[in-house]
């Protein structure tokens, strides 16, 4: 598990991220099988986890704070609100995810500003980026790594 954090930690230096680092989908999967403490965070709304799906994880360590809210792609006032009655613990390993990984790092940044010492992005995201179809869920991401999730 250190080893998977450095590398998270050096991805982020390398990459001047204003947040602790970066991990991969599968780095991320293995992180929350290794620790119980780490908690992933998606940031998608909740019209996306209803309909496109979820990771299938742990409940404990699932949580999730909308960005920006359906519909209309508003930005979540209450993010941090919601964000600090979900995991009061600022020193908490959080693993941000969202649809293709950006505004999990939105979500990172601001946790950070916040206060937050341990936020990473998950890279790609839960349905990565298009194919050549226009299609997700084939190219990167959570789902086209083959981890655990639940359809809608």
């Amino acid at each position: 598990m250190n080893e998977i954090i450095s590398k998270a930690k050096q991805r982020g230096q390398e990459q001047n991220l204003p947040y602790a680092g970066a991990v991969t989908p599968e780095e991320a999967h293995l992180l929350l099988q290794t620790d119980s403490q780490i908690v992933l965070v998606d940031v998608r709304t909740n019209a996306e986890r209803d309909w496109v799906g979820r990771v299938n994880i742990n409940e404990e360590q699932h949580k999730a704070v909308q960005w920006s809210l359906y519909p209309g792609g508003t930005p979540n006032p209450d993010f941090m609100t919601q964000l600090q009655s979900v995991i009061a613990d600022r020193n908490t390993t959080i693993l941000f995810l969202c649809r293709s990984g950006v505004r999990s790092r939105h979500g990172a940044k601001l946790a950070t500003d916040n206060g937050y010492t341990a936020c990473f992005d998950i890279l790609q995201g839960f349905e990565g980026d298009k194919d050549a179809h226009g299609h997700r869920k084939t190219v990167g991401g959570w789902c086209s790594a083959d981890l655990p999730w639940l359809g809608a």
